[in-house]
């Protein structure tokens, strides 16, 4: 009984301290979305409102509503997670109550024998008493391992009580947190509704003026299919490259070797063996291909400051506008003067300017490419090694929002990849 006590006392604990991280883990991804929000409410008050600008403010106020949405998911998930564990403590709480109570009534028995039979005034005589001197050893032995087992009871009740007393401690604890978690959520969901509120008022507002939002959407679309075809372009060529750099150093290699080849003379006649030059991948590319790819959903932001995605990857259906663009990368807004950085160690193989995007650098990652948009000051050039973080230019700021926006893509080769999964 008591084995079968002591486990399910150890299967709760362990299963409270599991939950216990779930919870944390939880709440770190709801402080992580309330910074996207806080981000982006920073970038609304900053924008101003212009007719180029409607499409923007609706974007980030749509983006604030994501965010917040996700902040509410998480907080039921951190309800549902600390229901679980508060019930997890009450039954250890209970285990431990009958625990201690079985202990203390031995204990309690233990005392009452013992006083009955005044074994403590008659230790003496009891071991002198034994038939033979084996006896008496016997009884000695007895004697010291029930002092023992008496003590060892006493501790193990203040063990059991101290245990106690901090699972109720905590299960206190656990019940103020789910009425502080119940209230932040019913905050949230207020905040909720006044966004949404706010969305429908900027989208009516633009929604006004559809037939300009319709022109700055059909430009916005032609330039960033101008950009792909570049960037394209770019790509293929640095491919082709590649390949021909690699072709090459083959060609060198299989023309040494063929050098110190020895010849062979059979029939009079000499023979030089020979090997056929075949182009390869360099293994410090095949390497540092493999390490970008082992880095999915790690690599840092390309973005300096507070951040937030305001266009993701892929098509986009404006319907109120009856317009629909594709993004191959993703925007990236923060405050003035942010920075470009490298997301992953790489060669500058791109620096020069593309209509609508200002300067734009693209960096080699062996296999993969990464491409960063709008920049206004350069701070490195072709050819440049760059490093994890390394800042690459300053991301050019529009003097009528005041902030800072790029644009950034991945690319696989000659194949362009949604880049939101890749970064941290």
């Amino acid at each position: 009984m008591r084995i079968l006590v002591l486990f399910v006392v150890l299967t709760v604990s362990i299963s409270s301290f599991a939950q216990t991280a779930k919870i944390k883990a939880l709440e770190k991804q709801r402080k992580d979305a309330l910074r996207e929000i806080s981000n982006t409410d920073q970038l609304l008050r900053d924008t101003k409102k212009t007719t180029e600008n409607l499409l923007d403010r609706v974007k980030l106020i749509s983006n604030q509503i994501f965010s917040r949405q996700k902040v509410l998911g998480l907080l039921e998930q951190e309800v549902t997670g600390i229901s679980v564990e508060q019930q997890q403590i009450e039954k250890e709480v209970l285990n431990l109550e009958a625990e201690l109570k079985d202990k203390q009534a031995s204990y309690a028995k233990a005392i009452d024998a013992m006083q009955r039979n005044r074994q403590s005034e008659n230790k003496l005589l009891f071991v002198l008493s034994g038939k033979s001197l084996t006896e008496s050893y016997r009884r000695v032995r007895y004697l010291r391992e029930y002092s023992e087992w008496r003590s060892n009871q006493a501790d193990e009740i203040k063990e059991k009580s101290a245990k106690l007393k901090d699972r109720k401690e905590a299960l206190t604890k656990v019940r103020s947190e789910k009425v502080t978690l119940i209230g932040l959520r019913e905050s949230e969901q207020e905040k909720l509704k006044q966004e949404e509120t706010n969305y429908q008022k900027e989208v009516t507002e633009a929604q006004n003026k559809q037939k300009d939002l319709q022109k700055i959407l059909l430009q916005k679309q032609k330039q960033a299919e101008a950009l792909d075809r570049q960037i394209a372009k770019l790509i293929a060529e640095e491919v082709a490259r590649q390949e021909r750099e690699a072709k090459r150093k083959a060609e060198e290699k299989a023309r040494a070797e063929a050098a110190k080849s020895k010849t062979r003379t059979r029939s009079g006649e000499k023979r030089t063996i020979t090997r056929t030059a075949k182009a390869t991948v360099s293994p410090e590319n095949i390497v540092l291909s493999n390490n970008f790819a082992a880095n999915k959903g790690k690599l840092p932001y390309p973005i300096s400051g507070n951040y937030t995605i305001t266009t993701r990857f892929g098509n986009h259906q404006h319907s109120k506008w009856n317009v629909t663009t594709s993004s191959s990368g993703i925007d990236i807004r923060s405050q003035a003067g942010a920075d470009a950085k490298a997301v992953f160690n790489g060669e500058v193989t791109y620096v020069a300017a593309i209509p609508g995007y200002n300067t734009c650098i693209i960096v080699r990652h062996g296999n993969y490419y990464t491409f960063y948009g709008n920049i206004q000051t350069i701070y490195v050039k072709q050819g440049d090694s760059v490093k994890t973080g390394q800042s690459l230019g300053k991301v050019y700021t529009d003097s009528d929002t005041g902030y800072s926006q790029m644009h950034f893509q991945l690319w696989q080769g000659t194949n362009k990849m949604n880049p939101e999964p890749w970064l941290r």
